[in-house]
């Protein structure tokens, strides 16, 4: 069965060392692989994972075009790599229309967002204006929602934000990382669930509209450096087969987080939660290939 990889990340490798290290101390978490592109082809080789979509944080609002331009040329070895990275932004970005534009004209198909990492809500009407914008430009949108493990609060994407954004803009295809919310499944299965069915509802079904989710770094065991661990944790087994029922096996993307979850031990747990092989199809590559048009 074909495995696509819906969220993992990499680094140039002329920073990637002291850039690892950093989110490593930030966050008191070992990484799995070292973080760079030959890094993830060798993790994709053990798992049996076939395409690998990166996702770049863009943390400079000055750097949101040379970090596409970069994306787009790693994008030209994709049927060499099996590695396909998406594109950035920042809220603060000079001009985001023209950004936006550049990403679409360099084939990137969907833009990153963390707005976490900006300190600006995810229904801030700065994000609200790239989420529109995007909209119209036939790019989809994922973004980090919940805690992020290496930030403390405040939560920038919280399930009120989404829900706003939601009524408000009406984005045609938006990804929610994290299984929605990091640490917050519970309420994302209670609320939510019903809002994103009544929502994906107003698109065909053979469209590849709508909202969905992503299971990075949601499931298995984290690895810690030390032993303080802040309280956090993965979700069950159980509360993930329960968000497939919720969501629909038509609106989960399989994604690690690859190098902070281990792309080998995600696909292991994945094919023994006593799923059935059609929502195995689903999470693993239909609903990606849907939206990536690959």
């Amino acid at each position: 069965m074909r495995i696509i990889d819906f969220h993992t990340h990499t680094f140039p490798d002329k920073i990637v060392g002291p850039a690892l290290e950093s989110l490593r101390n930030a966050s008191n978490t070992n990484t799995h692989s070292d973080g760079t592109v030959s890094g993830l082809r060798a993790s994709m080789k053990r798992a049996g994972v076939d395409v690998s979509i990166i996702l770049p944080v863009v943390t400079n609002p000055d750097k949101a075009s040379s970090m596409n331009n970069y994306a787009a040329r790693m994008n030209e070895d994709f049927e060499k790599t099996g590695v396909f990275s998406l594109g950035g932004i920042h809220p603060l970005s000079p001009d985001i229309k023209s950004v936006l534009k550049e990403a679409k004209d360099l084939g990137l198909k969907g833009i990153k967002l963390h707005p976490d990492y900006y300190d600006i809500d995810f229904n801030d009407i700065r994000i609200k204006r790239i989420i529109d914008i995007a909209s119209e430009m036939g790019l989809f949108i994922i973004t980090h929602a919940g805690r992020d493990i290496g930030l403390y609060p405040p939560i920038r994407c919280t399930l009120d934000s989404i829900i706003d954004v939601l009524k408000d803009v009406k984005p045609e295809t938006l990804v929610l990382a994290h299984m929605g919310g990091w640490m917050n499944w519970e309420e994302v299965n209670d609320r939510l669930g019903t809002i994103v069915k009544e929502y994906n509802e107003g698109f065909e079904a053979s469209e590849s509209k709508g909202v969905y989710l992503d299971s990075a770094f949601s499931i298995g065991d984290i690895s810690w450096r030390d032993d303080n661990t802040d309280g956090c944790h993965q979700m069950s087994d159980d509360m993930f087969r329960k968000m497939v029922k919720t969501f629909g096996s038509d609106r989960i993307l399989f994604a690690t987080d690859s190098p902070w979850a281990d792309q080998e031990d995600y696909v292991k747990r994945i094919n023994a939660m006593g799923l059935s092989e059609a929502d195995l199809e689903l999470i693993y590559h239909r609903n990606a290939e849907n939206i990536l048009g690959i």
